[in-house]
């Protein structure tokens, strides 16, 4: 297992050169804290879907993710949104994700994983990340 810091998180950003968004959408709860990272760092408006799909051992819990919460958001045709989770690996919680936003105009970003945007595509095995101690 990989350890990454906060730190070290944030140098990969500030070396990653990221899509112009005016909104980052997180998936709750994986993606919280990197998409509320990531908005920071591009001066863009933070919003949470709440999806549930692994438990604590990251088994799956359902056989498809649950949407939990989930409100739409007026005046989104317009705007560049970029989707945020952790990790990415069956593609199943951003698929479900995807589909509430179809239509819009989305990137996705992961840490890790199968995305548009891949923080760190070099690390193939699970992660330690600083907000899951």
């Amino acid at each position: 297992m990989v350890t990454l810091s906060f730190r070290q998180i944030a140098r990969r950003l500030r070396e990653t050169e990221l899509p112009a968004a005016d909104l980052v959408i997180g998936i709750g709860s994986g993606g919280i804290v990197p998409a509320a990272m990531i908005a920071f760092h591009l001066d863009a408006e933070l919003f949470i879907i709440s999806l549930n799909y692994r438990d604590e051992q990251n088994n799956p819990r359902y056989e498809t993710p649950v949407i939990c919460n989930f409100t739409p958001l007026p005046g989104l045709e317009d705007k560049r949104i970029l989707l945020v989770d952790d990790v990415s690996v069956s593609g199943k919680t951003l698929k479900t994700a995807l589909a509430l936003l179809e239509g819009y105009n989305v990137k996705t970003l992961t840490m890790k994983g199968k995305a548009d945007y891949v923080l760190f595509p070099e690390i193939p095995e699970c992660v330690r990340w600083p907000w899951k101690y």
